[in-house]
Formats: structure tokens, C-alpha cells, sequence
């Protein structure tokens, strides 16, 4: 397999979705010499990565933020590990046109998701039907793959015990939008673009 840790990096826990701590790390796209990766490839990629116990384990965790590497994804995809202390999150977002999977290495994390895809441009605020809510407990070795515009956050519900993962995109993230949510009523709140997170 070929993983090679790029970038290492630290950031605060989430307090808001629109903090900056939020922000997600800097990336740098690889060009794309082979065709793009499908989703199936991606989650066969972050599954296999998390399987490797010493890659898994040489992550630096910090108690009071995530941390993460940069890894080199199949077919050009923006690939992370990523470290979450207990009770950290992403807060609601989605990856624009991006495809993308990640799997549980270690410790469990939680997916809040949407089934409903969102209008890409022209609204700042949405009320949500009542049946698109989705949850998953993804403990170690558990995944998913997702396709474009899925609006989700992430989160260790754990109160003392760090979970990893491993996450890959493609195309390497243009973008992120990110949202408040009270009950029903989704609102935009931010969008992010690569040079936001430099």
C-alpha cells in the first residue's frame, strides 16, 4: 500500500459549526495522472489504510484538539488520518462535488446524516422534512462511502477515549459548506475553499 504521511497538523475541538477551529486542514491536490477513483475504490483505500496498526498508531493525539496526517489517496483523491479526543466534532457539513469515504481505525465515532440532497447555490436557510434524518455508530472498522452534496457531521461521543480514522475525497475538496441546525431548519453558515484553510 502506498501511505506516506505528508503534513501534520493540529487544530482546537469544534465549539460551532462556523468557528475556525472547525476549518479543515490545508490541502494540497495531487494531479490525477489514472482515472478518478470511484467511491467503492475510496472505501476500499480507507479500509485498507485503517488496517495498518502501525500507521494507525504513529498519529499524534492531543487531548484538547484533532490532529491529523495527510495521506497519499488512490487516483489524486485528498486522503486524511485523523485523530478525535473525546467529545469532538465536525459540525454539519458537506464536501461540494467531492466523493468521498472514511472508516473507523480506532475507538468509535458517530455519523449524523441527511438523506436529502441540498440545491447547491442560492439559498442561505432550508427547513427540513421530518424523515431525512439518518444516524450510524461506526466502531473500529466500520465505514462508508458517500456521493456528492452529503451533508453530515461527525462526532466521538466518547467521554475519555480517542478515536481515528482514515477519510479520502475525490476531487480533492474545492470546497465545504457549513451549517447551523435548529430542529427542522438547516442554514448556511459558512463556505470554505482551500485557501481558507492555509
Amino acid at each position: 500500500m502506498s501511505v506516506s504521511p505528508a503534513v501534520v497538523g493540529a487544530y482546537e475541538p469544534v465549539a460551532t459549526p462556523n468557528s475556525a477551529s472547525d476549518r479543515a486542514p490545508h490541502s494540497t491536490p495531487n494531479p490525477a495522472p489514472h482515472s478518478s477513483p470511484t467511491q467503492a475504490e475510496l472505501l476500499d483505500f480507507v479500509r485498507r489504510t485503517a488496517a495498518d496498526a502501525e500507521l494507525i498508531a504513529s498519529l499524534p493525539l492531543d487531548p484538547e484538539g484533532r490532529t491529523w496526517v495527510r495521506l497519499e489517496g488512490p487516483g489524486g483523491s485528498e486522503a486524511w488520518l485523523i485523530g478525535w479526543p473525546p467529545g469532538t466534532g465536525t459540525g454539519w457539513h458537506d464536501h461540494a462535488d467531492s466523493v468521498g469515504a472514511f472508516v473507523t481505525a480506532a475507538g468509535e465515532l458517530r455519523e449524523h446524516s441527511l438523506a436529502v440532497r441540498l440545491p447547491a447555490d442560492g439559498w442561505k436557510t432550508l427547513e427540513l422534512a421530518d424523515d431525512v434524518d439518518r444516524s450510524r455508530r461506526l466502531p473500529a472498522g466500520k465505514g462508508r462511502s458517500f456521493g456528492r452534496h452529503h451533508v453530515h457531521e461527525v462526532l466521538n461521543e466518547s467521554t475519555d477515549l480517542h478515536a481515528i480514522s482514515v477519510h479520502a475525497y475525490y476531487p480533492p475538496l474545492p470546497q465545504m459548506r457549513r451549517f447551523s441546525r435548529s430542529g427542522p431548519i438547516l442554514r448556511l453558515e459558512q463556505v470554505e475553499r482551500p485557501e481558507d484553510w492555509q
